[in-house]
């Protein structure tokens, strides 16, 4: 295989990748029906930066706007019912907290509820921590040998004389 016929080859294979990549993302954008979509394109778009927020309680590892989950749907119409109806992103948002829970904020707020998911992983690093160095400390640790007792030093020079060899 020649230099030029490899850099043919490398530069297919990225093609490919990238044209892969552009159906994955626009798969996300497809969650959104089109008849969910608002006619004034400036809701629209408050509609979708809100969206951005929301976790799908379904799938739970996607927002509203990339899930296609009856239940997103749900969620999507109530948030462009309220900003229709005249209410501001914030209170759209609190709308939707207020009937489902915080859990269904992509960021939820650090409050006592929420502690765990915030200072959990920094409070299992700091624990491991300690623990490898209460370990460590333990390992690197040397017993000091105590001097022999008179009966352990006759016992010795007994079995040394009794040695066959």
């Amino acid at each position: 295989m020649t230099h030029l016929s490899r850099i043919r080859s490398a530069l297919w294979a990225l093609r490919v990748a990238g044209i892969g990549l552009v159906f994955l993302f626009a798969a996300g954008a497809a969650a959104v029906e089109p008849n969910e979509r608002l006619a004034d394109p400036a809701l629209e778009a408050r509609a979708r930066a809100i969206g951005a927020e929301l976790r799908c309680l379904v799938c739970q590892n996607e927002s509203i706007d990339e899930s296609g989950a009856d239940l997103a749907h749900d969620i999507r119409t109530l948030v462009r019912k309220r900003l229709t109806a005249g209410d501001s992103n914030e209170a759209a948002v609190q709308a939707v907290v207020d009937r489902y829970g915080s859990f269904v904020l992509l960021r939820p707020p650090v409050e006592r509820s929420t502690w765990v998911l915030w200072y959990g992983p920094a409070a299992m690093v700091v624990i491991g921590l300690i623990g490898a160095a209460v370990w460590l400390r333990g390992a690197v640790r040397l017993e000091t040998p105590r001097p022999l007792t008179d009966e352990e030093k006759r016992h010795l020079q007994q079995m040394v004389r009794d040695d066959p060899a």
